[in-house]
């Protein structure tokens, strides 16, 4: 279910959540993370990418009702670019 108007979040608001989360997990400043570095340079491993996923689930809520990362599609996903690309898409964001 896509979030109502009210609610909508922009592409780069999405980065910020991803970024600040990201950064809380990794124990680093979220500064240092950029748009288009990859989860392997930042050294993120798999747990760490879990514990991302449920932090987006718990941070995006509020944007669409049960908003949910598909474990397969975590596979997928190799960069901060690519998680904000897969966010905005599951949330319509243009």
């Amino acid at each position: 279910m896509a979030a109502d108007s009210g609610s909508a979040i922009e592409r780069d608001a999405i980065f910020q959540i991803i970024r600040t989360q990201l950064a809380e997990i990794l124990e680093m400043d979220a500064d240092s993370i950029s748009l288009n570095a990859t989860f392997s340079d930042l050294g993120a491993d798999s747990l760490a990418l879990i514990e991302l996923v449920e932090a987006l689930e718990e941070a995006l809520a509020s944007y669409a009702e049960g908003f949910h990362i598909d474990d397969e599609d975590l596979e997928g996903l190799a960069s901060v670019s690519d998680a904000v690309n897969y966010v905005a898409t599951k949330l319509q964001v243009a």
